[in-house]
């Protein structure tokens, strides 16, 4: 290559690592349906419900697109539409009871993924990685501004 790599690139390639193997886990637990961009939109629902809209915005892509995923997640039973309390004409996505044993899964090897890179790259170097991606990831997502929790090391818990 005849320009060092962005930095941008290199933690699209340890995000992209990281999803690789939190699909092969959920695949190997029974999960093999989510596709990856279904995974993606999984991953942004709320617990207690989220509209198609928002799902749409945290994924960056078009309203069209997320109810297309959306469909085919309701079809396989992990997600159920449902009233939105806050306005009767709205409706929330929210988990239904198949996708209550994905977050178990991947969160599980996300735990085994933090465990791996730290052994790569040492607690203190984990420690200050974690730092700087929370900052960087502050400065440019508002919406985490409302939602961070994090721990001693300034990163969000995980």
């Amino acid at each position: 290559m005849d320009r060092e790599i962005s930095s941008g690139w290199l933690m699209f390639i340890g995000f992209r690592a990281a999803e690789d193997r939190i699909l092969a886990a959920l695949a190997e637990a029974g999960y093999a349906d989510v596709t990856r961009a279904q995974a993606r939109l999984l991953a942004a629902i709320d617990l207690d419900g989220t509209r198609l809209v928002v799902l749409a915005d945290r994924a960056r892509i078009p309203k069209q697109t997320a109810l297309a995923l959306v469909n085919g997640l309701e079809a396989a039973g992990y997600v159920e539409r449902v009233p939105d309390p806050s306005d009767g004409r709205a409706r929330l996505i929210r988990p239904a009871a198949r996708s209550r044993g994905v977050l178990p899964v991947a969160i599980a090897e996300e735990a085994r993924i933090e465990a791996d890179w730290q052994a790569v790259l040492g607690a203190r170097r984990m420690r200050a990685l974690r730092r700087a991606l929370w900052d960087l990831a502050l400065s440019v997502d508002p919406h985490l501004q409302d939602n961070s929790h994090s721990d001693a090391s300034g990163a969000p818990e995980t």
